[in-house]
């Protein structure tokens, strides 16, 4: 695979640093789940609706969220299949079984 352009990095380490707040990461991975309001994304992640709407705001300008107007309510989901595969992608590799030490190893 050949390295992106400068332009294209500073893009994938600007989605990879919006991903690496656990707050926004759980507010992204509850839109994996399909159209959801703003109050649901709150509930189901123990945030203030406020919060939850400051972190939709800056997932929307990376375009890893997108929103969805239905009469004076908002529904939010991923942008795309390129995002859902990737956070797919990260949870397999997070819930994978590891030899013990191995992690270890790998900080050494």
């Amino acid at each position: 695979m050949p390295l992106p352009e400068d332009h294209h990095l500073t893009v994938i380490a600007e989605t990879y640093r919006l991903l690496g707040d656990p707050t926004r990461l759980k507010v992204v991975l509850t839109c994996l789940e399909g159209p959801i309001a703003v109050g649901d994304i709150a509930k189901a992640t123990g945030a203030s609706q406020s919060l939850v709407s400051h972190h939709l705001r800056l997932l929307r300008a990376a375009r890893l969220v997108r929103g969805t107007r239905r009469n004076k309510q908002v529904f939010y989901e991923v942008e795309d299949d390129h995002i859902a595969r990737m956070l797919a992608d990260m949870i397999d590799h997070a819930l994978e079984d590891h030899e013990p030490g191995e992690e270890d190893e790998i900080r050494s």
